[in-house]
């Protein structure tokens, strides 16, 4: 009688320990991970900015990422100084948050080496206003402990959809530029391992 549950309190800790690994939260390699956008101005004059820093989580059920707006990079560190003041208004609003409900088979029950597109709906806070937004990812598992999600498309975010217009009016001016458009392509490579 004592090897049996000697037995069974075995069984029941390998599968707490089982379950446990399966629940482990994946979280941001920094240095392999970029949010890109493009703003164009003067109707025709493309540029790619990115964020600095980026932080996200993945479990079995949800994905956040939040990125610091403040971690904005333009190259030009004037034009990084006014979109942090005049369009993002970090001392206000410091951080886009974009969350999504996943199911484990969209997220980590891939093999090695597979990749598969899911289709997700987004909430997306940013500038004080909540939007769901539709986004296809590209999930690769790169190793066992390794994920990597990439935009399939770019995600287009428009100024007026998030009360962005004052800002970009504000720019505009500032720069004396004839034109900014509105709407911005934003896409995304993020590495995670657990």
């Amino acid at each position: 009688m004592k090897d049996y549950k000697i037995v069974s309190y075995l069984i029941g800790l390998l599968c707490l320990v089982s379950v446990s690994l399966q629940a482990k939260e994946w979280s941001i390699e920094s240095g392999l991970s970029r949010v890109s956008f493009i703003s164009i101005k003067k109707q025709d004059i493309a540029e790619v900015h990115h964020f600095t820093k980026v932080n996200a989580i993945l479990t079995e059920r949800e994905f956040r990422l939040e990125i610091p707006l403040s971690s904005v990079d333009t190259q030009i560190e004037i034009r990084d100084e006014r979109m942090k003041t005049f369009l993002f208004e970090v001392a206000k609003f410091p951080k886009l948050e974009l969350s999504a409900k996943v199911t484990p088979e969209q997220a980590v029950n891939l093999e090695v080496g597979q990749s598969q597109l899911v289709t997700v709906n987004a909430d997306i806070s940013l500038h004080g206003v909540n939007k769901s937004k539709e986004v296809t990812v590209m999930v690769s598992r790169l190793s066992e402990n390794r994920l990597q999600l990439a935009s399939f498309q770019p995600i287009l975010i428009k100024a007026s959809d998030f009360d962005l217009q004052i800002g970009v009016t504000k720019l505009k001016e500032i720069a004396r530029l004839s034109s900014i458009s509105d709407a911005v392509p934003v896409t995304f490579v993020l590495s995670l391992m657990k």
